[in-house]
């Protein structure tokens, strides 16, 4: 995240690392064995990040904040995105493929920057939207002619995105702050 609001970038980095440790965990559903400790070391990569921020977001707190007067617009957003996700998993669920869980639910979480773009006036949510929509899309082919769980590619494309992108932001938010305790 790009912003001028302290407190909302050091939360997207922390959360979206955070993310990144949750979705390299996903990814182990069903990986190739060689791939095992580059997923883990993906998670422990992402987990220190979120708490190194996440330290920031509690000490920062009181500062402002994009959503002031709007949180209910991120509530709407979040809460659409849980509908979207839970009906599509119930209709992969009763045609049996259950094995395109990963990519579906990458798929909604990647949609669901559009708007948060417009919510935090923070443009570089389109590009990686763009970014994840694209490998997804790319990789839908393949996965479509395997029979491997989505998870495999889908949830370590999206959790590395998401390290990427938090790496890249806490880069930018250290030279323009520092560490600011």
């Amino acid at each position: 995240m790009i912003t001028e609001f302290l407190r909302d970038q050091a939360f997207a980095i922390a959360w979206l690392a955070l993310m990144a440790a949750g979705w390299f965990g996903w990814s182990q559903e069903d990986p190739r064995p060689k791939d095992r400790a580059l997923l883990g070391a993906g998670s422990v990569l992402g987990f220190l990040l979120s708490c190194a921020f996440g330290i920031l977001v509690w000490r920062n707190w009181g500062t402002a904040s994009a959503l002031e007067g709007q949180y209910w617009v991120f509530g709407v957003i979040v809460v659409a995105e849980a509908v979207v996700i839970g009906a599509g998993c119930i209709v992969l669920a009763r045609r049996g493929q259950t094995r395109w869980y990963g990519w579906w639910i990458g798929l909604c979480v990647s949609l669901h920057f559009l708007p948060l773009a417009w919510v935090f006036g923070d443009w570089s949510y389109l590009a990686l939207t763009a970014v994840q929509l694209t490998g997804l899309l790319a990789m839908r082919p393949a996965l479509a002619r395997s029979d491997f769980a989505t998870s495999r590619w889908a949830c370590a494309w999206i959790a590395a995105t998401f390290l990427v992108y938090a790496i890249v932001s806490a880069a930018v938010f250290l030279a323009r702050y520092g560490y600011p305790f």
